[in-house]
């Protein structure tokens, strides 16, 4: 019964602190980055666009329109993320 335990991943991993503080630091500044960016690409979206964005998304109910910035915004993410790995 041992060795059928003993091949199994573990469930948790014990990290110290000293380890876990700079991959801290670096997540909050990816982040930040990333949240930086995404505000820059939704507002060039909205001062591109002929109409307004948000009149045409809550009151005109433009599902379209929503689809393709959440299009815009994955995309986005793709490339931050891509980025960040490397």
């Amino acid at each position: 019964m041992s060795n059928l335990l003993s091949g199994l991943m573990p469930l948790a991993f014990i990290v110290k602190l000293e380890e876990l503080l700079p991959v801290l630091i670096t997540t909050v500044v990816f982040v930040g980055i990333g949240l930086l960016v995404f505000a820059v690409a939704f507002f060039i979206v909205v001062k591109v666009a002929p109409f307004s964005v948000k009149k045409e998304i809550e009151e005109d109910q433009n599902t379209s329109l929503a689809i393709i910035i959440g299009a815009i915004i994955i995309g986005v993410a793709i490339i931050i993320a891509s980025a960040i790995n490397g």
